[in-house]
């Protein structure tokens, strides 16, 4: 089941599941497509876990959209693909959270998650076997942040026992979407701390980064972003949709990423990024492909130099046709560099996933069509840097008492800001802790 929440999950979700439609040959109207838009015809393949069937052969996203306000879900409605989404199952409320997240938890959380729930309970009663959730929001937003945190609680209530999985805008180090930002995200980390398995982080900086200089866009959009996330969440959920020589379920990923239950940030890469220009001219064997993954511009997430970081674990999900040798021989070839370092409590570093189905790009998209590819999940300490980044924020913020009196007045104590604030310094410690036991290369 996949759950969007707020303006950053509704608009991932449009690019995400028109990506999915490309690659199982489901038309924005959910039928099966007859033939691609640059004329190739396109294979249909079934896909009951992410799509349930009406009986008439209309195909129906097991999905839900959440958001206090109704502009962004009645964009929704309104584009191409909106009518493939049941409109039982899309929830808005009439006021906006503010960028607030005392508002969102506090004040609008409750009429908004009465629909959102029902919803919910009604997909899971609809599934065969409900095997998790899949939440995409943002950190900074009022509704990504106050209403995920009360919705993240019903659920660890409600579905104890069912994976929860989340993937997540985090606040870019220089480029901001509001001033609150930074309470948002450490109350909204701070609540959400044990109700969260595994939340795969990426900032819009970083794939900004991605856009301009590996896709040479020159002022890259929110759809081009959206896009770029569409295809590194394909990646990831590609086991899940197809059958493969070697799949990976969504609890693998939080067992193999996730060695303390407080450490569940990994951050994603995803590789080859090359534009339609330069596809005939770079490289594309397993080894090149597996070297991108670990150099900072091909990461999701701004944190300082990775390389001052050291990897708990590693989990590479390839799709096309590849070769376990060619991965081993890869996987060696990166243990034998000084620049990429591992703890020396995990020995093993690495969880591979090999899909056959090769990666499908959307027409006149910006990523050129490759016949494989690779996304990566990667749990590093180098992911306190930005948590310490954005605890600095806070501290600067909260040191005035700047902002304050708009989430005390939504119902919120203060005692919360000091609780959330050593709560994510105890995360920034649990990092360092997880990488200073010694510097052996593994």
């Amino acid at each position: 089941m996949s759950i969007h929440l707020g303006q950053a999950g509704v608009q991932m979700g449009e690019a995400i599941w028109t990506q999915y439609g490309l690659e199982h040959g489901i038309g924005m109207d959910g039928q099966r497509m007859a033939e691609m838009a640059d004329g190739c015809d396109t294979q249909f393949h079934e896909c009951p876990a992410f799509y349930s069937e009406n009986g008439e052969g209309r195909y129906v996203p097991r999905a839900v959209f959440i958001d206090t306000e109704p502009m962004v879900i009645d964009q929704l409605q309104a584009a191409e693909i909106g009518e493939l989404f049941n409109p039982d199952y899309l929830v808005r409320g009439k006021e906006d959270a503010a960028n607030n997240y005392a508002r969102g938890y506090y004040s609008l959380s409750h009429r908004t998650l009465v629909g959102a729930l029902e919803a919910i309970r009604q997909m899971a009663e609809d599934a065969d076997n409900l095997q998790g959730m899949l939440l995409y929001h943002s950190f900074g937003g009022g509704t990504g942040s106050g209403v995920t945190a009360h919705l993240l609680q019903q659920l660890e209530e409600e579905f104890p026992r069912k994976t929860r999985l989340s993937f997540s805008v985090y606040p870019s180090p220089y480029l901001c979407t509001s001033v609150v930002e930074p309470y948002n995200t450490v109350l909204m980390t701070h609540r959400s701390m044990n109700s969260m398995e595994c939340s795969f982080m990426m900032d819009n900086q970083a794939i900004y980064s991605i856009c301009s200089s590996r896709l040479a866009i020159e002022r890259p959009s929110y759809a081009n972003l959206n896009q770029l996330i569409g295809q590194v969440v394909s990646g990831v959920t590609a086991s899940l949709r197809f059958g493969g020589d070697l799949n990976v379920d969504m609890s693998e990923f939080q067992t193999n990423l996730v060695p303390y239950p407080r450490l569940h940030f990994p951050l994603i890469s995803f590789a080859p990024i090359i534009t339609c220009e330069n596809v005939n001219h770079e490289n594309h064997d397993i080894g090149a492909m597996t070297r991108q993954l670990f150099e900072p511009a091909c990461q999701m997430v701004r944190c300082g130099s990775p390389r001052r970081g050291k990897y708990m674990a590693c989990c590479l999900l390839y799709r096309g046709h590849i070769l376990p040798k060619d991965i081993n021989e890869a996987i060696a070839s990166i243990k034998a560099t000084r620049s990429v370092r591992f703890v020396d409590w995990c020995p093993t570093g690495f969880k591979i996933g090999i899909n056959a189905m090769p990666p499908k790009m959307a027409p006149n998209g910006d990523l050129a069509p490759v016949r494989r590819c690779v996304t990566m999940l990667a749990s590093t300490t180098a992911i306190s840097d930005a948590w310490s980044n954005i605890d600095e924020k806070f501290d600067t913020m909260y040191r005035k008492r700047a902002f304050v009196h708009w989430f005390v007045g939504e119902g919120m104590e203060m005692q919360e800001f000091s609780e959330a604030r050593e709560n994510l310094a105890c995360l920034e410690m649990d990092y360092r802790e997880a990488g200073s036991s010694g510097c052996v290369r593994q």
